[in-house]
């Protein structure tokens, strides 16, 4: 049921972090992965690093803002392996402050690459797997998007607008085989949380259960969980890999 074999996934953001994470078990898992993100040399260090496991994977260049780039990410995904069973919008961005004080450029990149991205991907991919009555999407979210967070209004409101549209895809799609879901990580060991200082870190932590800071590996088991045949039966749902932050 946990299997991926012969699985093709597509994960934007996947050169560094949880969209890495996500991508190198996929390959563990038996999928075939493509790789989406704008470096390019970080991207080929995944894509090998699947390769090496036993899985096909490529690396493609893309900007999730450009409508044009998904669809050619799509397309190049379908010419290469016939077909998309997976898709994991994962690449996103941060431009913290205060909302007095925050740009409107500030407001729309982050809105632009956290949620506009997953839509370019999602309408793309959604095509495909319509055609094939079955597939399987998840969007990286986060516990922001569900409490709010100050000094990150826009990063929130990108996160809870990713989960609004995760419900409302699972309405439209569940009828095609397609179940759409999403994650929403705590505070997990990233470059986002590498910021916070000593201080700051324990803070944090007083304010969840399990003591620690999340690894991506946690955050990649939910996704694996989604994209198998165990979570047949599971769509419009946010799964919270937050160690019990939100209780």
């Amino acid at each position: 049921m946990f299997s991926l074999e012969n699985k093709v996934a597509l994960v934007t953001g996947a050169s560094r972090g949880i969209g890495r994470a996500i991508a190198l078990a996929y390959g563990r898992m038996g999928a075939r992965v493509v790789v989406c993100a704008r470096s390019e040399a970080l991207l080929d260090e995944v894509s090998e690093e699947i390769r090496n496991a036993g899985s096909d994977a490529f690396a493609l260049v893309c900007d999730v803002t450009e409508a044009e780039s998904a669809d050619r990410a799509v397309r190049a995904c379908v010419g290469r392996f016939e077909r998309l069973d997976i898709l994991v919008n994962n690449a996103g961005i941060t431009r913290d402050g205060l909302l007095i004080r925050m740009k409107p450029s500030e407001w729309d990149d982050v809105l632009r690459v956290n949620l506009s991205g997953a839509f370019h991907f999602t309408r793309a991919a959604a095509r495909v797997m319509m055609k094939q009555r079955t597939g399987r999407i998840i969007s990286v979210s986060s516990v922001v998007g569900l409490s709010g967070n100050a000094g990150q209004a826009n990063y929130a409101a990108s996160k809870a607008g990713l989960i609004g549209f995760t419900k409302s895809l699972a309405q439209e799609l569940g009828s095609r085989g397609i179940t759409v879901n999403a994650i929403a990580p705590g505070f997990i060991k990233t470059d986002m949380t590498a910021g916070l200082d000593e201080d700051q870190t324990s803070r944090v932590m007083e304010r969840i259960p399990v003591g620690e800071l999340g690894d991506v590996l946690d955050v990649a088991g939910a996704a694996c969980y989604l994209a198998s045949d165990a979570a047949r039966y599971v769509t419009g749902q946010v799964l919270q890999v937050d160690g019990g932050l939100r209780l």
